[in-house]
């Protein structure tokens, strides 16, 4: 902004009845719902604030992509005796408490207090 005092432009900014402030960050990452990584590194940042408006952020700097290292979870294994164990103590078919096995990443215990309603 030529010619304008930051001081003087965040008066302004107040007597409008908005709020702004200056953050130090160091970095800010943005993740897209496409699997991409933005990051800006040593950003300018302002936290915009506005009385009947959402909170804005701007921030100032060269973005670049950045490469997500993608996990993958480890499959779980769940026995036939699992299931069958599984079912017995709540009630429900096999199908059923494969399903609670998987959800619960093989974890007897927590499928069946899951198919029993407990939290």
């Amino acid at each position: 902004m030529m010619g304008l005092n930051p001081r003087e432009l965040r008066r302004a900014l107040k007597r409008m009845g908005i709020e702004a402030e200056e953050l130090n960050a160091v970095k800010v990452s943005i993740e897209t719902s496409d699997g991409k990584t933005l990051e800006v590194e040593s950003p300018q940042v302002m936290i915009i604030r506005a009385k009947g408006q959402p909170t804005m952020i701007y921030v100032v700097g060269e973005p670049r992509e950045v490469k997500r290292e993608v996990k993958e979870e480890a499959k779980v294994t769940i026995s036939d005796d699992d299931v069958r164990l599984v079912a017995e103590q709540t009630g429900v078919d096999l199908e059923t408490a494969r399903r609670a096995l998987e959800e619960a990443k093989g974890d007897i215990a927590e499928a069946i207090l899951r198919l029993r309603g407990s939290p």
